[in-house]
């Protein structure tokens, strides 16, 4: 039985990686939570989790390319614990392959589950929401729907997709004068178990590009989403940048991801011939959990989010207004440490932000743009001519924003 206010909240994906992360954030609040995937071994054990950090769980065994079972599953939730609040579409599948070595089948099945798995899934919330008049509607997006990348041509296209079908469906709830909210968190590269189980023709083991990010960050957005009439948020300085720099030099991207692409999503260790998939199948005693094999690597944090959980900076402005500010951030970065790069010492990418940061400060009204702090990292990079990876120390933590504030 449902306890007295308690969220329902339904989540696909949900037996490894963000949908399993994301159902433990959703727990913390007591929430009762309908688990969808295909696994019935993740999904039990992500319903113990759930059980023990104060939430409820009801396991329902889901593949979101079936309509049929999609509507199934929606109905037992509502049976279970009465009127959904919150659907989250997070199920995923991936094929790591040149475009020219996916059979056909294999490319309809990523787009299936993908794609039609949040269509289908957004029909059965929307079934329910649209007569009460209320609801949240998470599709969990990635930087990938606005920059595609070479070796995921099915993926990419699948989260381009959701982004079209999500914003006719938006237009369509305001026509309507609907409370209904629909919502995109695009999200970065994140440490799942999916490098290890999704299909590839690649000779060394999947890995995400880095930046890599925990999925207890993807988990913080998306639930975050779901309570804030926010049309879009983005996760993570990669994912803006990667979306403001498709928006400014998109054939500058795509000649630098040629030479890229390949390596970045590649580890050095050679797939082992029975390396298991699951894009037909779950695979049986898998990695079930939320994180992957990234956790050196990963980052626990994003400032980005931090931003616009705790800062009012509503308005998004892509052009040449936003890179006048923030090019001017850097002028005047350079003008004031004028010794130090004469000798060859250039700015880092922190003490970028930094500076942008205390112009945005200085700013009135709708001059509070909280992509700048993203932006601030293309503009960088474009005056250094290289990339940046940013160590530990060098990272702006919320404690820094707050002295600094």
């Amino acid at each position: 039985m449902k306890p007295a206010k308690s969220e329902v909240v339904v989540i696909t994906g949900a037996s490894a990686g963000i949908g399993r992360a994301t159902a433990h954030a959703f727990a913390k609040q007591g929430a009762c939570i309908g688990l969808l995937a295909r696994s019935r071994e993740g999904l039990e054990a992500a319903q113990k989790e759930v059980e023990a950090l104060g939430g409820h769980a009801l396991v329902l065994p889901t593949d979101v390319s079936d309509p049929e079972q999609v509507e199934s599953a929606a109905a037992a939730v509502e049976t279970a614990f009465g009127a959904i609040d919150i659907w989250i579409n997070n199920a995923m599948a991936s094929i790591l392959s040149p475009f020219f070595d996916i059979q056909p089948e294999d490319f309809r099945r990523v787009t299936e589950v993908t794609y039609l798995g949040y269509v289908y899934g957004t029909m059965a919330a929307l079934k329910r929401m649209k007569p009460r008049n209320r609801g949240a509607i998470v599709q969990v997006g990635s930087a990938l729907a606005y920059r595609s990348i070479p070796l995921q041509s099915a993926y990419c296209g699948a989260k381009s997709a959701i982004r079209g079908f999500t914003d006719s469906i938006r237009c369509e709830l305001l026509h309507d004068n609907s409370n209904i909210h629909i919502t995109m968190v695009q999200m970065p590269a994140v440490n799942t178990p999916q490098f290890g189980w999704i299909k590839t023709s690649m000779p060394h083991q999947p890995q995400p590009v880095p930046p890599i990010f925990q999925p207890d960050v993807a988990a913080e957005a998306i639930v975050w989403a779901a309570h804030h009439q926010r049309r879009e948020l983005y996760v993570g300085g990669s994912t803006v940048e990667a979306i403001l720099g498709t928006k400014l030099a998109p054939g500058l991207l795509d000649r630098y991801l040629a030479k890229t692409g390949y390596s970045s999503q590649q580890t050095d260790q050679p797939v082992a011939p029975d390396r298991p998939s699951n894009l037909w199948e779950p695979v049986s005693h898998g990695n079930y959990s939320a994180h992957g094999q990234f956790d050196a690597q990963a980052k626990d944090g994003s400032l980005e989010l931090w931003v616009a959980k705790n800062l009012n900076w509503l308005t998004l402005a892509v052009g040449a207004g936003v890179a006048g500010i923030a090019i001017g951030a850097v002028l005047s970065h350079r003008a004031q440490q004028k010794s130090s790069t004469e000798d060859g010492d250039q700015p880092s990418e922190s003490d970028v932000r930094a500076e942008v940061l205390r112009q945005v400060r200085q700013a009135k009204g709708d001059d509070r743009l909280h992509l700048l702090v993203g932006l601030a990292s293309l503009v960088w990079k474009a005056f250094n001519g290289k990339p940046n990876s940013e160590q530990p120390s060098q990272r702006f933590s919320t404690e820094k924003l707050k002295t600094d504030g």
